[in-house]
Parts: C-alpha cells; structure tokens; sequence
C-alpha cells in the first residue's frame, strides 16, 4: 500500500532511485504521489500505479551502498584537507625552520535548504569536517523573500542555496527555466545575494540541486551550481565543494576540478567558476591564562 512517508521505487525507472512520498493528491480523477529522493536531491511525482514498496531488507542494502560511497569520499576528501594543512604549515612556519604558534579563522557558511533531513544529514558532515556552519530549513519558494534578512543576520562567507530540484520534458525544453520545479527560485535568491554583495570572493554562492538549469545559476552570479548535465547530484555533495573553500587559502585561487573531485556526482552534476578560498592564519597564537 503505497501511502505518506513509505519508500518506494518507480517501476517505470526500474526502481533506480529509492524516494520517500511526501504527499498525495488527485489530479484529473488520478492519485499521484509527490516524491523527495532518499539520497539525491530530486522531487518528482508519479501516478500511485507506478509505484511499488521498498522492503525494509533492500532499503538497507540501498542504504550500505551509498554510506560506503560517502564513506570513500570523506576519507578522500580529509586526505585533500590534511595536505591543505601541511602546506600551509610548511609556508607558514618557513620551512619548518621558525617556531611559530598560529591560528587560522576558516569562512563561515550559511546553508539555506529547502530539505530538512538532507540539511541535518550536511550539518553532520560539517561537524565532521570541523567547519563553522549555520542551517536554515526554508522552503525554495520563499528562499528569494527571505534572503537579505538571513545574510544580514549571519554575514556568511559562503552561501549554499539547495533543496529539491528536477526538469520536466514537458514543460518546455532544457533551456526553459521555467520547465525545472525551482530552478528560477535558486536563481532569484542567487540574484538578491549579490545585490548585496556583488564581488564573487567576498560572498562565495552555491547553488542548485537534482537536475537544475546550471547555465542560469552561473549567470546569475553563483561561483558553483548544479547541474551541467541535468543529472541528479547527491544530497551531501554541496558539503565537499564548500568545505574545500573553507579550507583554502583566501591568497589562493581553487581549481575547479580539485573541488569537484572529491564529489560523489562529479563534474556531470555540478561545475563552477575560478574562485578565492577563504581561510585566514593570524598569529601569535597566545593562550591566556587567568592568574590567581
């Protein structure tokens, strides 16, 4: 019985994606069930007949898979860090040869996501990462309308702009903005940031999700979007390209191919433009203690 919250598969997909339904209506005498992706950051919808019950048994295998795919990536991608670290303190300390204490300041992001299990599941992985992070859940609709009051308040360094995203054939063809489910509202929240802060170092944006008009987003003014190729990007992949930022150097411009790498959807579902990493080293770095 297909109803609220139960998992399911598309038979006319083969089952490829595993969805959580979120709602159900009737639309021309049909039921049609409006789908989240599980791990992907695709909404959908389908006729009730179209979809079958996920058991619990090949849930969890589905759910094996994926955390093992998360699982390599973060390893990679503290790898990346760990390097980042080394260089920084070989520059920093000259060669080695001065002992120096310093500290660093890393950029501060502002997550806004239209998803809130997929923004716990970002929030974990930034804890993980050690980067400061504040989360918002806001529906994509109301993102726009919302946007200078949450950057006046928490003055990010990085904003992610993300949620749920997905194309439809026919509402037009892929150069239609307005044939994507919330393409043209990422993009009016893009456009409403940098009106605020126009210079692409100084706020650093990402955004998009599932399938979303890539081209549109760039123009607007993000340094990252999704997705060059129209394919579905996976839930934590906004994580991994704004950590990397956050880990950079603010001297130093990133590759984008060094900041895609290490994405579990890669350069297919998400690309960017050449941009400034934020992270600072000040020093001396002097604890002080209270005497007695």
């Amino acid at each position: 019985m297909i109803e609220v919250n139960k998992i399911v598969g598309r038979l006319s997909h083969n089952c490829d994606i595993l969805f959580k339904v979120i709602e159900i209506m009737e639309v021309n005498g049909q039921k049609v069930a409006i789908l989240y992706g599980e791990d992907y950051r695709l909404i959908a919808d389908a006729p009730i007949d179209d979809l079958i019950p996920i058991s619990h048994s090949e849930q969890l295998q589905r759910s094996s898979e994926v955390r093992s795919l998360e699982e390599q990536s973060l390893q990679l991608f503290k790898q990346d860090i760990e390097l980042l670290r080394n260089e920084q303190e070989f520059n920093t300390t000259e060669g080695y040869k001065q002992d120096i204490s310093y500290f660093q300041i890393p950029g501060r992001i502002l997550h806004l996501d239209g998803d809130r299990t997929y923004l716990d599941k970002c929030l974990d992985l930034y804890e993980k990462l050690g980067v400061t992070v504040y989360g918002v859940h806001c529906n994509e609709k109301e993102m726009h309308q919302r946007i200078d009051s949450l950057l006046d308040y928490y003055r990010p360094d990085i904003l992610v702009i993300t949620g749920h995203d997905a194309y439809s054939k026919s509402k037009g063809k892929m150069i239609d903005l307005n044939a994507y489910r919330h393409s043209k509202y990422f993009v009016e929240t893009v456009k409403q940031a940098r009106k605020r802060n126009p210079n692409l170092d100084q706020l650093i944006i990402f955004a998009g999700a599932c399938q979303s008009h890539f081209e549109s987003l760039i123009h607007a003014g993000a340094n990252f979007a999704s997705s060059p190729l129209r394919v579905n990007i996976h839930a934590l992949d906004p994580v991994y390209i704004v950590a990397k930022i956050c880990f950079t150097p603010f001297m130093e411009r990133i590759n984008v191919w060094d900041v895609l790498r290490n994405t579990l959807t890669g350069e297919k579902g998400i690309g960017g433009i050449e941009t400034r990493g934020v992270l600072r080293t000040g020093m001396p770095f002097k604890p002080v203690w209270d005497e007695d």
